[in-house]
């Protein structure tokens, strides 16, 4: 058990869009250095989650604590230098190079119209360096590939040197050697310190890397805890309304555990 303060602490929280509620009754810490999965089928309210989390979408009850201060008195800078943000992949739309993506993380650091300064450049290349892709930095965003084009947004998020990385499906609509490298290089951002919760609708994703797994469905918290014993066959069956057998033929992970 992790018996340092959460960087995260959500209580009883209610979250939804207007009277329509998505999830009830949720309740989970994120702790420094710590990757917590949250699976779910589409539809199940994950996406909503990390915006409630972002402070986009108000809670509908319940209470959110960032550092043991609740979210609603963060302003949204001072969100921002703690909370890093990673959508799913996009192609863009405009011909910047990838360290001006990644530049654009520093705006919660210097200030929405000051420029970014040689400090502000040296971090946003340390960041590509530490994803592995320095020699990107004045590759055009819209020309390269879609496994490299996360990877940046990864970056973008990590310059603006945050506690806490919010990801939404980072490996959705990526080719399985992208998706890879990405979960990969979360892995390596994870023995950093930073604190990471992932979205996903994937279990062999969870399986692959997280240390924690939540499981959201029927909306609600399902289940909540080490990975190996949250993301077994029996529960991914119910989660996604298959058979256990079905589970257990696609995920190796899963039947390696059975045969142990």
């Amino acid at each position: 058990m992790n018996t340092r303060p959460p960087l995260f602490d959500v209580h009883a929280l209610g979250i939804g869009h207007g009277r329509r509620r998505v999830l009830s009754d949720l309740s989970l810490t994120l702790h420094r250095g710590e990757l917590l999965c949250l699976l779910g089928p589409n539809g199940s309210g994950k996406t909503t989650l990390l915006r409630t989390l972002l402070g986009l979408v108000p809670p509908q009850v319940g209470s959110i604590r960032l550092l043991n201060r609740p979210l609603s008195h963060w302003s949204r800078n001072a969100l921002a230098r703690h909370v890093g943000y990673v959508p799913q992949a996009h192609a863009g739309l405009f011909a910047f190079t990838v360290l001006d993506i990644v530049l654009m993380g520093r705006a919660a650091q210097v200030g929405r119209f000051a420029i970014p300064s040689q400090h502000d450049r040296a971090i946003a290349l340390h960041c590509l360096d530490t994803l592995g892709i320095a020699t990107l930095a004045q590759r055009t965003y819209t020309k390269i590939s879609g496994g490299e084009r996360q990877l940046a947004l990864v970056a973008r998020a990590l310059a603006q040197e945050p506690d806490v990385l919010l990801l939404d499906e980072p490996t959705a609509s990526l080719d399985f050697g992208n998706q890879i490298r990405v979960l990969e290089h979360l892995g390596q951002l994870r023995a950093l310190g930073i604190a990471i919760l992932m979205s996903t609708h994937q279990p062999d994703h969870a399986l692959r890397c997280a240390d924690r797994t939540a499981l959201v469905g029927d909306g609600r918290l399902l289940a909540l805890g080490p990975t190996t014993d949250v993301a077994t066959a029996a529960q991914l069956a119910r989660l996604y309304g298959v058979s256990e057998g079905a589970i257990a033929a696609s995920l190796p992970a899963i039947r390696r555990a059975s045969a142990d």
